[in-house]
């Protein structure tokens, strides 16, 4: 008779963190070398309040924390890799908190994973930091499925949708985006509010001259980059009514979901969209149930990893709201691909000058594939995992032990241990 019990599954061994020696590799995208179009070009921010930190985004520390990788090994050997950003603080976490949850786990209870990892994280997190760093290793976690089960992640989540899988460029110049094949452009605008009328009427003119420059029917996108309010916004919209703007995006704070709705109401017709620095599902409930958000933008390798992004697709696919993941490079392909209600992908160029197509995580590498006249083949992501090879030139800084020494002990196990002694000299011990 034959046996009807399954082979035994590996079980998680080994986590390891690195931290990525210079800039230009990994996943913080912002940790680029002096010069680069995505940190010294006019973009407004949040901080473009203060004059001070209008010229470059690095003034204020958009790249403080830097790039961080985690590696997971299995019983059998194989190994999940993943990249992302948090640098030294990421590492700490993933070694002193969240690696007591995968010792000896079992790789595919993904969903219990993430769960105990945000329940635990909770009192701190829920939100930035805690769940960027869950994300990545949710997402080595996958890598590993991948090797284990000789398939590519897409495989593991639903498989194909289509064939290939279309861009748009997010990038400082429309006109090359759209040589190089790319269906359409988002550009950064440059001013924010509190550069008053003169920053409005600058943002219009450098809207109208890439509009000038694309064409009438070409896609042209604005990234507000969360540094807008909702007066601004709606007098911005109204003046750029002439221009054919595809949509609007991140013009607000991510916490401002009254603020959506306001703008919304001003500009039915206008396609507003965000999520990109939203995080967790429960994050995106109220977006979602809104209704005041025409496309959802969460990041793989911030909002909780694949794990919790299935959770926001399906939820937004009952909604009919399209998602359409920020950047991530192979780590969104692998997701776009396997989902009916994820029509494109970003791509960001990577580029100094933004202009020609290079791979989202720079060197870290040797296989990303990149798209090709605004378009990938699905045949590309056919590897095992996410099917990234690493780099070897690459310089991985080991990390398990940064940011030591700390407390080894919880305040509760100190106690215990003092009532030992206290209660042992009682006894004459």
């Amino acid at each position: 008779m034959a046996s009807s019990s399954t082979r035994r599954f590996p079980v998680i061994k080994q986590v390891n963190t690195f931290l990525v020696d210079g800039v230009g590799s990994g996943g913080d995208y912002h940790n680029v070398h002096g010069g680069h179009w995505l940190i010294d070009s006019p973009i407004a921010t949040p901080m473009s309040r203060y004059e001070k930190y209008r010229s470059s985004r690095t003034s204020w520390g958009i790249n403080v924390l830097g790039s961080f990788c985690v590696e997971i090994e299995a019983t059998d050997g194989a190994k999940g890799f993943a990249t992302g950003f948090g640098g030294p603080p990421a590492a700490w976490l993933v070694s002193a908190h969240f690696e007591r949850f995968l010792i000896g786990a079992d790789p595919r209870d993904t969903n219990r994973l993430f769960d105990q990892m945000y329940r635990a994280s909770m009192f701190y997190g829920r939100k930035g930091l805690p769940v960027a760093v869950i994300s990545v290793i949710d997402l080595a976690i996958w890598d590993l499925l991948g090797k284990i089960r000789n398939e590519p992640v897409y495989k593991l989540i639903g498989g194909a949708t289509r064939e290939r899988l279309n861009f748009y460029c997010t990038g400082p110049q429309p006109s090359a985006a759209k040589a190089t094949g790319f269906w359409g452009a988002k550009v950064p605008l440059p001013y924010g509010p509190d550069e008053g009328q003169p920053g409005l009427k600058k943002n219009v003119e450098f809207l109208r001259k890439h509009r000038q420059s694309v064409g009438e029917d070409f896609p042209l996108m604005v990234d507000c980059y969360m540094s807008l309010n909702v007066p601004y916004t709606i007098d911005l919209v109204k003046a750029c009514s002439d221009l054919n703007i595809n949509w609007w995006e991140e013009c607000l704070s991510p916490d401002d979901f009254d603020g959506f709705e306001q703008i919304k109401r001003a500009h039915p017709q206008t396609k507003f969209t965000t999520g990109e620095h939203e995080f967790s599902r429960y994050g995106f409930r109220k977006l979602i149930e809104g209704r005041n958000v025409d496309i959802l933008q969460p990041d793989v390798m911030w909002v909780g990893g694949l794990t919790e992004l299935l959770k926001v697709s399906a939820m937004a696919s009952a909604y009919d709201i399209p998602v359409v993941p920020h950047a991530s490079g192979p780590y969104s392909y692998h997701f776009v691909v396997s989902q009916t209600n994820c029509p494109f992908q970003e791509y960001l160029a990577n580029s100094p000058d933004g202009k020609s197509v290079l791979p989202v995580f720079g060197n870290m590498f040797l296989n990303e594939p990149i798209p090709t006249e605004g378009y990938l083949d699905i045949s590309q992501l056919d590897k095992p995992g996410f099917g990234l090879e690493i780099n070897p030139a690459v310089r991985l800084i080991p990390a398990n032990n940064v940011l030591e020494p700390a407390p080894q002990k919880s305040l509760r196990a100190a106690a215990q241990e003092q009532d030992l002694e206290i209660n042992g000299f009682a006894n004459g011990h």
